[in-house]
């Protein structure tokens, strides 16, 4: 998942241009914040950086998961859209592959990101569950279109795979420099679920 930046879907057009600079502020500020420092730095430090007042921040992004959502939310649309395209692809098992290698490397994109999706994709409440329900229904095609053509053991489900990959992409952000890892732990969690 590449960083967002605002799209003419999440900004309100009749926002004044005062308003939408300061979103834009924020975005900006909160992308370089989290990328030093993780989906958990100080939502003080962004309206900081942004050069706004925590108030303005909490007017555009009322919850973390608000902004998160804004931040990567695209990203999940992207993989939606990755999944239906893969769903025509001649291998399943690949299909299933590429499309959970594109979503640990997206849950790398700031620290701290895999365990704020996994959060998500269980609490209804956060703002970026509709993104990541819809994600994880994505999923769930691909397999269920894996394990139809036998390459996938029929008992591991969506959220099985998901919660591995998430693992998957923890476990590369903690061991910062081993760029090989994440193929690597995807290889052998690809080789356990096999039918």
């Amino acid at each position: 998942m590449a960083k967002a930046a605002a799209t003419p879907a999440t900004t309100d057009p009749a926002m004044r241009a005062d308003a939408r600079r300061n979103r834009e502020r924020v975005l900006t500020a909160a992308r370089t914040v989290f990328s030093e420092h993780g989906t958990d730095a100080s939502l003080r430090d962004v309206a900081r950086r942004a050069g706004v007042g925590i108030g303005t921040l909490y007017r555009h992004f009322p919850t973390r998961e608000a902004l998160l959502e804004a931040l990567v939310g695209h990203g999940f649309d992207r993989l939606n859209s990755t999944a239906r395209e893969l769903l025509t692809a001649a291998s399943p098992a690949d299909a299933l592959v590429s499309w959970l290698r594109d979503f640990a490397a997206g849950t790398t994109t700031y620290h701290g990101l895999p365990a704020s999706v996994m959060a998500a994709v269980h609490d209804e409440g956060s703002r970026l569950h509709a993104s990541c329900a819809a994600m994880r229904a994505a999923g769930a095609r691909l397999l269920a279109r894996a394990q139809e053509a036998g390459s996938v053991r029929p008992d591991v489900t969506v959220e099985e795979l998901l919660t591995l990959a998430a693992a998957i992409a923890w476990a590369s952000e903690q061991s910062r420099g081993r760029t090989d890892l994440t193929d690597r732990l995807l290889s052998l969690t690809v080789q356990g679920i096999q039918g």
